[in-house]
């Protein structure tokens, strides 16, 4: 009888313990992401390429769903924090739809890279080359889903486009209810994109939902795998900027950092700075640069033995590597 009773709580037990590896729950860990070097992700074309003897890393933040034993994990490391799922994912929003807006925020913000950059050291915009870029998408508009950030525009309802202020005026010419057509390259392969101009979401006004650039003087691309979210832009413009010029603004050193980078070259404050810089850390950074507005938080979280440098624009990060 003893040896039944041995053998059933042997089996509740193991049942347990399988539920508890095997089982997800409602709760996500926050923790330091991958942390990569950029400059081997950035290829242009008709430039010289002058490589650096350190490297720009960006940063990242790292979401896992977890079993009951994966949280139990979590809680136990100082570099994790446990959350419910809605904290991230709201009543109502799909996962799969919020990784593709995250995804698209990570394409402009290495669109925004490269304008910044361009601008500096090029006479871009007004050089520029054929088409125009779509820069982002207006959420909920006619464009949502259709049309995404690195699309080139050749030719809207068959006239040509060359800037972006053609395009726009196109469109704007438009009646409200019209249907456009943008004739598209894609990856090299041309498309064709049917669009209603129309009111969407708050906005009275109609509107296709796009945001437009001019597109580049020469071809600039940019790999960033399934890493999503603005956050990399300041780094992906400073080793965009670096491999276009000569000398090295690493001074040999491995620079960590973040920061949304804007078109005209301010830097915003991200979110998770204290799981970036572990990653930081952990990449083996020397320096982060981090955005004024996360500043606070950043000393508050320790430095991991890091120097912490804010920034609020482009032009402040290349003022602090020029004079190291």
């Amino acid at each position: 009888m003893l040896r039944w009773k041995r053998l059933l709580l042997y089996g509740t037990l193991g049942v347990i313990v399988g539920l508890a590896v095997t089982i997800y729950l409602p709760w996500y860990a926050i923790g330091p992401g991958p942390a990569r070097a950029v400059q081997p992700l950035i290829r242009f074309e008709d430039r010289t390429r002058y490589e650096s003897e350190g490297r720009f890393v960006m940063t990242s933040v790292r979401y896992t769903r977890l079993t009951g034993f994966d949280m139990l994990l979590a809680w136990l490391d100082p570099d994790r924090a446990v959350v419910a799922r809605s904290v991230l994912y709201p009543e109502g929003e799909d996962v799969l739809e919020k990784r593709e807006r995250s995804i698209s925020q990570m394409d402009s913000s290495k669109l925004d890279a490269s304008v910044v950059v361009l601008a500096a050291l090029t006479g871009y915009p007004k050089e520029h080359g054929d088409g125009v870029l779509v820069e982002s998408v207006v959420p909920g508009c006619a464009a949502d889903g259709e049309l995404f950030p690195g699309d080139r525009i050749v030719s809207i309802d068959g006239e040509p486009i060359d800037r972006y202020r053609d395009a726009s005026r196109a469109i704007e010419a438009a009646p409200s209810g019209s249907t456009l057509t943008f004739d598209l390259t894609v990856d090299g392969e041309p498309e064709t994109v049917d669009l209603v101009r129309e009111p969407c979401g708050d906005i009275e006004e109609p509107l296709v939902g796009i945001r437009m650039i001019n597109s580049f003087p020469f071809d600039v691309s940019i790999s960033s795998g399934e890493i999503g979210g603005p956050s990399a832009g300041l780094m992906w413009a400073l080793g965009l900027y670096d491999l276009l010029t000569s000398g090295d603004l690493t001074g040999g050193r491995t620079i960590a950092g973040t920061g949304v980078i804007a078109l005209d070259g301010a830097v915003s404050p991200i979110d998770g700075i204290e799981e970036k810089l572990a990653a930081a850390a952990d990449a083996g950074a020397s320096v982060f640069l981090v955005p004024e507005g996360n500043e606070e938080a950043a000393r508050a979280s320790g430095d991991h033995g890091l120097e912490l440098v804010p920034v609020a624009t482009f032009d402040e990060a290349l003022a602090y590597l020029g004079a190291r």
